[in-house]
């Protein structure tokens, strides 16, 4: 039996691939900008408690206290969030490419994703992710976040599979290397186009 044949089981990263960045620097400058907030201050507070937050160390309400609310603003915390959730937007293309492989190859797709709780939660709700992936290793859930290789590991122990049955979908090239590191097959996606040909040599093609 060939080695492709043997893949039963896909690591996906959610923002960048299925989904957009939740909360990524664009999404901050254009929240800044539509808030009339200073883009440098808040990306110095984002960036000495983003993590915290990703580790689900933090609650939304107390990272935007942080990084927005640290002093009375013209708008309410609710209405900031709001706007901060509606930024999320899908990729149609990746979403039915991973459900036709789930369909017809009887892939298990993990979600492997760096977010805080209440975006992740709202994320998966909103396009009911939870009917596309078996499993969530999400950062807020299990206090680690990528590229630490023990997220990588734990997702192989929650999975029950080797790393060699496994294909891992994640646009960021640095997490690339730290999964391959451990025996992991990856692909690094930009596209949907190159995603589904990638995979398809590895034996996962789709109709």
């Amino acid at each position: 039996m060939k080695a492709s044949s043997k893949i039963t089981c896909l690591f996906v990263d959610i923002g960048g691939v299925v989904l957009t960045n939740g909360w990524d620097h664009r999404t901050r400058l254009r929240a800044a900008e539509k808030f009339d907030l200073d883009p440098d201050e808040m990306a110095h507070y984002h960036h000495l408690t983003y993590d915290t937050l990703e580790a689900g160390k933090l609650s939304l309400d107390d990272y935007l206290k942080r990084i927005v609310f640290y002093k009375k603003r013209p708008f309410t915390r609710a209405q900031f969030r709001r706007y901060m959730f509606a930024q999320s937007k899908p990729y149609p293309k990746m979403l039915d490419l991973l459900a036709r492989l789930k369909d017809q190859h009887g892939t298990r797709l993990v979600a492997l994703s760096n977010e805080g709780r209440e975006l992740n939660a709202h994320r998966v709700r909103k396009f009911e992710l939870d009917k596309l992936f078996d499993a969530f290793i999400s950062s807020c859930f299990v206090h680690l976040r990528k590229p630490d290789l023990e997220i990588y590991q734990l997702a192989l122990d929650i999975a029950q599979v080797s790393a060699r049955k496994v294909v891992y979908l994640e646009n960021t090239e640095m997490f690339v290397q730290v999964a391959k590191s451990l025996g992991i097959r990856c692909i690094h996606h930009t596209n949907p186009s190159s995603t589904r040909t990638a995979l398809a040599s590895l034996g996962l093609r789709v109709s």
